[in-house]
């Protein structure tokens, strides 16, 4: 019986023995990091991405798929709604009318786009920002809240910006395949529009009514996309490039006298002056080709003005610029 004790003794502690060594053998496997654990222990969750992007204003780090984005610069609010990406906050004033449904109680109402109501962005506490060129000057500030990018377009490269914008959101939030799609599409109804602007060799000016005033946009300025990207050729090459265009006089726009005579109207979107057309159909224009021919093209500023830059907004931008060569 003595001897059965003790065997059975010895059976015990060489069973505990095995034991201890395989729970210390699988402690060292994690320490130096091998086997399955290591591939547990060091996968980064797929939220927890991180991309560097250069912009303007600097160098962000920002995680993919951020889920409450701020959203200033309409142009990307506009590609954001495109592509199917839900905002948390934009600035409710002076909204384009197509993006209306961003006035819903349910989207942050976070200031106007001069003045940001930083205690409210605060709040929301935001994994991303994105703005432009109307609130570069407060960058830092946005900043000092959550990682804040600029993504306005450039003017003088508009297409190109543009693209990189819509690839940029692309990869931001998982829509690579979408965001390539759609921008194709417009990239494509461009080319085709270019064709035609230039073939005729016609001429082209574009204005601005606001307030009783007229202003005269050329190539690289806010609206040059008609004559850089579109294609149409401008009536005057020396119009100055100024953020609020060039001021001139209607005897001016009898004196070139374009084909076509393209008019955004600001005070249909921020204001209530006198509607462009009453401005614009005077007995100086009436004697343009662009009036006698029935080529004054009066543009939506919705897509002109407020946003531009945006995937529905160019698309829509290229439609009416079509309706001049139609």
């Amino acid at each position: 019986m003595k001897k059965m004790s003790w065997m059975l003794m010895i059976v015990l502690l060489a069973v505990m023995v095995a034991a201890c060594g395989t729970n210390g053998s699988g402690s060292s496997n994690n320490a130096a990091g091998g086997g399955d654990a290591k591939n547990a222990n060091t996968a980064a969750p797929k939220d927890s991405e991180e991309l560097t992007i250069k912009h303007k204003l600097g160098e962000t780090k920002v995680k993919k798929n951020p889920q409450k984005v701020v959203v200033f610069d309409f142009g990307t609010l506009d590609s954001l709604d495109k592509l199917g990406v839900e905002v948390a906050g934009v600035p409710s004033k002076n909204l384009p009318s197509y993006l209306s449904k961003y006035k819903d109680s349910k989207y942050a109402n976070v200031g106007g786009l001069m003045e940001p109501d930083f205690e409210k962005i605060n709040q929301l506490k935001p994994d991303l920002i994105i703005i432009s060129a109307r609130q570069s000057a407060k960058y830092e500030e946005f900043k000092a809240i959550a990682p804040t990018i600029f993504m306005g377009v450039d003017d003088k490269s508009y297409m190109k910006s543009f693209e990189e914008n819509v690839k940029l959101l692309g990869q931001i939030f998982g829509k690579e395949a979408a965001a390539e799609k759609e921008f194709t599409a417009i990239s494509d109804s461009v080319k085709k529009l270019k064709e035609k602007a230039s073939a005729g060799g016609k001429t082209a000016l574009v204005i601005l009514t606001t307030g009783g005033k007229t202003t005269a946009y050329g190539q690289g300025s806010r609206f040059g996309i008609i004559h850089d990207e579109f294609g149409f050729t401008p009536a005057d090459k020396d119009i100055k490039v100024e953020t609020h265009g060039q001021s001139v006089t209607f005897e001016y726009v009898a004196q070139k006298d374009p084909d076509y005579l393209f008019v955004v109207d600001r005070d249909a979107v921020v204001g209530n002056g006198t509607p462009a057309k009453q401005i614009v159909e005077n007995e100086l224009t009436k004697k343009t080709k662009a009036y006698k021919n029935g080529k004054i093209i009066y543009l939506d500023s919705n897509y002109w003005y407020l946003s531009g830059g945006g995937l529905l907004s160019v698309a829509e931008m290229v439609k009416e610029a079509e309706k001049a060569v139609q």
